[in-house]
């Protein structure tokens, strides 16, 4: 089978790490990739929201399989455009992904369907908004309503937090477009957990449970990121909690698209806050967390090509395993300045050390130049380590971090903290 992976993070590194090691996988491209998946597959200079060179690509390579990493491409419709074509893309449908490209419709969706979330308010004006701030008070939370690259949700603890956070996103436009909405919502108390299920033919299998750092500074300081690391499993949410959320969210989920003419497949990622009065849903996201995946895919025991393939042709297997008895944890290595600016080109010393049978460094914002691997981005790397124990993975994969080497390098020390 060929497969071509869209998208250049370090999701998308795991993704390729993962179905390489399929064997029913003979070939793997991934656009535009990464200095990490130029070692397993077949970079391809094809940006990830190009839909109409993608689809060419597809076309040209008798692809088999797409598998989308990011957000944008199925927002703009690549499994549509696929699907027309006869070949399988795993991933929603453009009317399927507006869970994750409108917080106004999936909010509103979920008070439809009676799916647990935060008591919300959508507005189309700035002033209101803010009168409607001034009259709750805070801590409250501000969401543009459109795509926003995971920057758009603000936690206001103050009402002039939340009044700043409306001016910049409806008066001087932040996010562009994606902020002629917002939600204003309350603000829940408890613990996030990421809950991702992997969906075809209305079924739904469930993943194990994960839990994201998005703070870039110990102790949850410091401004908001794409993730500064991640564990899983999150053995407070053990399986009777699973369930629960599956009946309440999952499977209301699956069934409410499907009733409104908007099945859905590919990957339902809830965030999930864990309350006294049980879990509520934050958002959805219609595709692989980042850097969740890069946890998730070393505990799958199945075989990765075949669930995603069969979820892209409308079914799941019968049969799915994950690896009971083990642990993930990974530490994402950013470059200085993140989550703002921050230099690019800066040289990385050979990380041929740190890859072990219990360790892979997964690639997010590295390129390959002939001198050598050159950082590109602000999140850089991410060391995963797995092992029989939560303890024993962050163990495994700090030492492996303590090998990464370029200048600017810095990264979180309390990952995971929390599950042990």
């Amino acid at each position: 089978m060929k497969i071509l992976v869209v998208g250049s993070g370090g999701r998308e590194h795991a993704l390729a790490w993962a179905l390489k090691g399929s064997p029913n996988t003979n070939e793997i491209f991934v656009a535009p990739g990464n200095g990490g998946t130029a070692a397993i597959a077949e970079n391809v200079a094809i940006r990830a929201n190009d839909v109409e060179s993608l689809c060419r690509f597809v076309a040209e390579k008798n692809v088999d399989l797409t598998v989308v990493g990011p957000e944008a491409p199925l927002v703009a419709g690549i499994v549509d455009r696929l699907s027309a074509d006869g070949r399988r893309c795993f991933g929603p449908t453009r009317a399927a992904a507006e869970l994750e490209g409108s917080k106004v419709f999936a909010k509103e969706f979920m008070r439809r369907h009676e799916i647990p979330t935060a008591g919300f308010e959508v507005f189309d004006d700035a002033g209101e908004a803010g009168l409607f701030v001034r009259s709750r008070g805070a801590p409250i939370v501000v969401k543009a309503d459109g795509l926003a690259a995971g920057k758009g949700a603000i936690v206001a603890k103050t009402v002039a937090e939340a009044e700043r956070a409306i001016d910049e996103i409806m008066v001087q436009r932040l996010f562009g477009s994606a902020g002629d909405r917002v939600v204003i919502e309350e603000c829940l108390d408890g613990e996030e957990v990421s809950i991702h299920a992997v969906c075809g033919g209305g079924e739904a299998t469930l993943l194990p449970s994960s839990q994201d750092h998005k703070r870039v500074f110990d102790g949850d300081k410091g401004p908001n990121t794409g993730g500064m690391g991640a564990y899983a499993p999150v053995r407070r949410v053990g399986e009777d909690l699973c369930r629960r959320v599956f009946d309440a969210v999952v499977l209301p989920t699956l069934r409410g698209m499907e009733a409104e003419g908007k099945p859905f497949a590919g990957v339902l990622y809830a965030g999930l806050m864990m309350t006294r009065e049980g879990p509520r849903v934050l958002e959805y996201n219609v595709r692989f967390g980042d850097p969740e995946t890069q946890v998730l895919l070393p505990l799958v025991k199945s075989d990765l090509a075949s669930l995603l393939y069969e979820s892209a042709g409308g079914r799941l297997p019968d049969r799915f395993e994950v690896h009971a008895d083990r642990c993930a944890a990974t530490v994402v290595v950013a470059s200085r300045g993140y989550p703002g600016s921050y230099e690019k080109g800066v040289p990385i010393a050979p990380l041929d050390t740190i890859d072990d049978d219990a360790r892979v460094v997964f690639h997010a914002g590295t390129h390959r130049t002939p001198s050598g691997l050159v950082t590109s981005g602000g999140r850089v790397l991410a060391v995963t380590a797995w092992a029989k124990d939560l303890a024993g993975a962050l163990h495994h994969a700090y030492e492996g971090v303590e090998k990464v080497r370029f200048e600017g390098a810095f990264w979180r020390r309390d990952i995971g903290k929390r599950g042990l």
